[in-house]
């Protein structure tokens, strides 16, 4: 019953433009080439030719791609636009965000839209933007270090859901996101099972920066969902809410191009420590065990914090601990290190100039002082 359902849920999520806005043909040296369907005009980079790319998802589908470049970028953007768009109507405002924001921008469509074959579904957005990060690894060498999600109020599905597999992701950008497909027609405050892009669970897997920007009289996804996300995100950005803004002409205010510039540039100039002292405190590092060992007998047994497992000597008159963590078992009236024993494990220095005390009280701050520097290699 819940598969029907969430069927059901992605029939009235997908409106692909019928007809699609452009159309895909071949040059004749083969090379693809995107025109308008109304004109039959190639879509131009300024006069330059940007990337059409045909490619496969795991699910069987081709997908058409975008990809404009831009020389002087240091990261590249991923934009998933919404559920009633194509590439064609949003050609020019990639033209505008390339050069704007000085970005590389791949755009692509999901499955059924556009020139892509397949039909639309929740399952066939999250295969789509897995070919076109895999495109981006291997065609154009983007790391994920370099990227940047963008995802535009569906759109928002399939970005969190890559996002959410890439720890070292660059930063997110949520663009009238929802917090799921059935919390957009209802008020409901649980997850049910035949609910699409759960997005309220996925947004606390993402470990980047996440910019959410939303405006306050969006009639089609509330304020609402895009401040919920907002507050769930573990490395939340200043959030831009637009005074006034609707759901699909957030481009038009200067407010949005201005915020969404200072956010790349800060994504530019963050640097890897800034980076790793954010992601350090999410991760779950093994803690480091005391050595409570204060008499000689605890050396008997091998000690778990020990990171050099020795054996224990066999001579008496200069007992070698079982573990060099264990630094308070030299003791006067428990050590004495005997050279001339021929059955001590510890062998004598070669050097000359190291000086031994009588009574060693560890083996790593200093009591072996060489004025050779040379203990770690020709002295033992």
């Amino acid at each position: 019953m819940g598969c029907v359902v969430s069927h059901l849920a992605s029939k009235f999520a997908f409106f692909p433009p019928s007809p699609p806005t452009y159309q895909i043909k071949t040059r004749d040296d083969g090379t693809p080439l995107a025109v308008y369907s109304s004109s039959s005009t190639p879509l131009t980079d300024d006069g330059s030719v940007f990337d059409v790319l045909s490619l496969d998802t795991k699910r069987g589908n081709k997908i058409v791609a975008f990809y404009l470049k831009n020389p002087y970028a240091r990261l590249t953007l991923l934009y998933s636009h919404g559920n009633a768009a194509d590439l064609g109507q949003l050609f020019d405002l990639f033209l505008q965000l390339k050069a704007n924001l000085r970005v590389n921008l791949m755009g692509y469509d999901y499955s059924g839209y556009g020139a892509s074959t397949g039909k639309p579904s929740e399952g066939n957005t999250y295969a789509d933007i897995e070919a076109v990060y895999e495109c981006l690894e291997t065609e154009y060498g983007v790391s994920q270090e370099d990227l940047i999600l963008y995802g535009q109020s569906v759109g928002s599905g399939p970005t969190l859901h890559l996002a959410a597999k890439l720890p070292r992701l660059r930063g997110v950008v949520l663009h009238s996101g929802i917090l799921s497909g059935l919390r957009v027609v209802c008020h409901v405050k649980c997850t049910l099972c035949f609910d699409i892009y759960k997005n309220v669970n996925k947004i606390r897997k993402v470990k980047c920066p996440t910019l959410v920007i939303h405006g306050t009289e969006d009639d089609v996804v509330n304020w609402l969902h895009g401040n919920g996300l907002w507050k769930m995100a573990k490395d939340a950005y200043e959030p831009l809410w637009i005074k006034g803004g609707g759901h699909c002409n957030l481009e038009l205010y200067p407010e949005y191009i201005r915020h969404l510039s200072q956010f790349i540039y800060e994504m530019e100039t963050i640097t890897t420590k800034t980076r790793l002292s954010k992601i350090k405190p999410t991760l779950r590092l093994p803690k480091k065990l005391k050595s409570n060992c204060n008499t000689p007998s605890c050396c008997a047994n091998p000690c778990n914090c020990c990171c050099i497992n020795t054996k224990q000597a066999k001579c008496l008159k200069c007992p070698r601990p079982s573990c060099l963590k264990c630094l308070d078992c030299f003791k006067a009236n428990c050590c004495i290190l005997n050279w001339k024993c021929g059955c001590c494990l510890w062998r004598k220095p070669t050097c000359s100039k190291l000086k031994l005390p009588k009574w060693p009280a560890c083996l790593r701050c200093g009591c072996f002082a060489c004025s050779c520097n040379c203990i770690n290699c020709s002295c033992w």
